[in-house]
């Protein structure tokens, strides 16, 4: 007579790191389930970066049209039905998920590291596009960072195109990254990263998630989700800003998603937008909850008001963020934060070759093109 065993299905499943770096999660090894609450997951990942001001950190995942989510901590893997219908195996990526206002009063030095590691990604990737003078700027202190003082023997002619900090990089850029990490001498790796991101912190685009959405006439528009509020942006401009305290009611129906917005008269103003699609536009609505709670809410309002938020979806819809709030975060870690002795442990940039030198030939077609 046959025994039937049920077999346990091994989960695998790799964590893309700030770093670049991978994380694997297996059942084997961290007894990861497709049963196992997002929480879990989350607290696998933040006790391996080491993170104690976990909050403004999250998983993101794409399904198979693309589309990005944040992994909810309060469902378990399963639940996660855009997920699971893509592996296995399985990818989440580690990132920034709330950016603080003001990065450089984050507690820990390492918490400003992954910050610097998502900042710097974003340049790279064109989502924080900047001036060409401040680009440079950014990439001469990741440049300080990362291989510390300006020294000629060391750093021959061409060594900063061995790495990649904007898009579409050009020689001229690398031209000007070399001769401003020169000036930049004297800052560890810890202090070239906080002026950084000091810098970084006022481009109009730190921090924005961009979602696409229909305005009248069916007219292209992103909305931005920022600290301070939601923006509104057509043909790259920005047209509309409404900041969190003043928006009342955020509310979704099929592909429709509404803001209600109090003006400085108290008059209550409705702004309706279309989303590409229905799961578009609930992902929309929650991040949009998630992102009012977290940055907005007086600790002693935010479970009400959240409650209140998660009745404007509809189809039965609730979203409650249940993490702490930036206000929260800011009193409850004042006393424990920064840990004495924490080490930051750095991992280098990915290299490429060095960019050819230009040669003679290459100076004359110039200017032939030229002329």
């Amino acid at each position: 007579m046959s025994c039937f065993c049920a077999v346990q299905e091994e989960f695998y499943c790799e964590v893309l790191l700030l770093d670049e770096t991978k994380l694997a999660l297996t059942t084997q090894q961290q007894g990861i389930k497709k049963s196992t609450k997002g929480s879990v997951v989350l607290d696998v990942v933040f006790s391996h970066v080491n993170l104690a001001e976990t909050d403004y950190f999250g998983l993101r995942y794409c399904d198979r049209s693309h589309q990005t989510y944040w992994l909810d901590s309060s469902k378990t893997l399963a639940e996660h039905k855009d997920l699971i219908t893509t592996g296995p195996p399985y990818t989440l990526y580690f990132g920034v998920k709330f950016y603080a206002e003001d990065p450089c009063k984050l507690k820990e030095e390492i918490t400003r590291y992954q910050f610097f590691l998502q900042v710097k990604q974003d340049v790279l990737q064109g989502r924080l596009p900047c001036p060409f003078d401040t680009g440079a700027q950014l990439a001469a202190l990741a440049m300080q960072a990362e291989l510390g003082d300006y020294d000629p023997y060391k750093h021959l002619s061409g060594y900063v195109s061995e790495y990649r900090f904007v898009p579409d990089q050009k020689k001229d850029l690398e031209d000007a990254v070399e001769q401003i990490h020169k000036t930049v001498t004297g800052q560890v790796p810890a202090e070239a990263e906080l002026n950084y991101l000091a810098i970084a912190k006022a481009l109009e685009m730190y921090g924005v998630d961009l979602h696409p959405v229909f305005g009248e006439s069916h007219s292209e528009y992103f909305l931005g989700l920022t600290p301070v509020g939601v923006v509104v942006y057509k043909n790259k401009t920005q047209v509309g800003k409404y900041f969190w305290p003043r928006i009342t009611k955020v509310y979704f129906k099929e592909t429709q998603f509404e803001l209600r917005v109090v003006g400085k008269d108290c008059n209550e103003t409705s702004f309706v937008f279309e989303s590409p699609s229905k799961t578009a536009c609930k992902n929309l609505w929650k991040c949009c909850v998630e992102h009012h709670t977290f940055f907005r809410m007086p600790e002693n309002d935010s479970n009400s008001l959240t409650r209140k938020l998660s009745k404007f979806g509809s189809l039965g819809s609730k979203h409650r963020y249940s993490g702490k709030t930036a206000v929260q975060m800011g009193r409850d870690q004042a006393a424990s934060l920064p840990r004495p002795d924490l080490q930051v442990v750095r991992t280098r940039s990915k290299t490429y070759p060095k960019r050819a030198p230009q040669t003679a030939a290459d100076f004359s077609s110039d200017i032939l093109v030229s002329n």
